[in-house]
């Protein structure tokens, strides 16, 4: 249960944080500039940082998952997206992967009965509570970034107006709010029900699920039930976007809390397993085209060696070749 309860913990702890130094301690400068900026800083430096490791990694073979027929004859018809040959089609498995989340869909789980009997079965549930997770996610964060602009951009407004479509109370409910809530809970029961799962299960597993889930519940309290004002909060994002670091005016210390929270989350994101979602264009098993037939590959790892000809060999070793018998083009 540590594997549990000390992200719980954690979580819990960082959200006390902001909420006694602002209300206490008087840090909302702290909080509201210095903090966000700098996990800003630390976001984008630590992203590109690992990137950029991962590109200049060597591939040594071309080492592209398949599962189709590759290309051969005319006559023999290839799975395009499965066996990509062109670059075009590896982009296209690559984003079936990032949107669609192909290999989840087509993922199946195995479970051992008595007999001994293998039984094959769906987890269909598993890629609907993934897909219903990061795109409730993107959807949040795209709405957000109305925030970010002193008139709301055409897609933010789309969005929210898309969001809040059954705008059955008031504040108007948002579907993505309760969708996130729900494929969080989801995920973190999986882990909790199956032994096998909550064996390999990691606190870095936990974590960052409490921590996104810390966040919505802040941001939907601050929506449903504290109802604090938003034009101080978008005050002081503008502000710090013209690169003004001062304390537009006063906001609830909830809103501290929730922004406190997203900067964790932020400075967490490039150290972590959340890295995936800029590793999967990296990855060789996806994003390689399987040529191998028709191109040549050669193994960056390789050292250079110098060849020799065939008379470049017999110059060398002509007499050792006559003593042993052995014929010779230049006597």
């Amino acid at each position: 249960m540590k594997k549990v309860v000390m992200p719980l913990l954690l979580t819990a702890i960082l959200c006390i944080i902001p909420y006694i130094g602002v209300q206490y301690a008087g840090l909302g400068y702290l909080f509201a500039v210095v903090i966000p900026c700098a996990s800003l800083v630390i976001l984008v430096a630590g992203f590109l940082v690992r990137l950029v490791i991962w590109l200049i990694r060597p591939v040594p073979f071309r080492i592209p998952t398949t599962c189709g027929q590759e290309k051969s004859l005319d006559w023999i018809k290839q799975d395009k997206l499965e066996s990509p040959y062109h670059f075009w089609e590896a982009a296209a498995r690559v984003m079936g992967e990032v949107l669609l989340f192909r290999s989840l869909f087509r993922n199946t789980k195995a479970e051992l009965y008595a007999g001994p009997k293998l039984a094959y079965g769906s987890t269909k549930w598993l890629w609907l509570a993934g897909m219903t997770f990061h795109w409730s996610l993107l959807i949040i964060v795209i709405r957000h970034s109305k925030f970010f602009f002193s008139t709301v951009p055409p897609i933010a407004d789309l969005l929210d107006n898309m969001d809040r479509f059954f705008d059955v109370t008031l504040p108007a409910f948002y579907m993505t709010d309760a969708l996130v809530l729900a494929a969080i809970s989801i995920l973190v029961i999986r882990r909790l029900r199956d032994p096998k799962l909550r064996l390999i299960s990691l606190p870095t597993d936990f974590f960052p699920l409490f921590l996104i889930l810390a966040i919505a519940l802040a941001g939907m309290s601050m929506r449903y039930v504290t109802k604090i004002n938003v034009l101080p909060v978008h005050d002081q994002i503008l502000t710090l976007m013209d690169y003004s670091f001062i304390l537009s005016g006063e906001i609830g210390v909830l809103f501290y809390v929730h922004l406190f929270l997203v900067c964790v989350l932020a400075i967490y994101f490039p150290f972590s397993k959340l890295m995936h979602a800029g590793g999967i264009f990296l990855s060789p098993t996806r994003n390689l085209c399987n040529n191998s037939r028709a191109k040549r590959h050669s193994n960056p790892w390789n050292p250079d060696m110098k060849f020799k000809s065939y008379t470049e060999y017999e110059n060398d070793y002509r007499d050792k070749m006559k003593k042993a018998g052995l014929p010779v083009e230049k006597e």
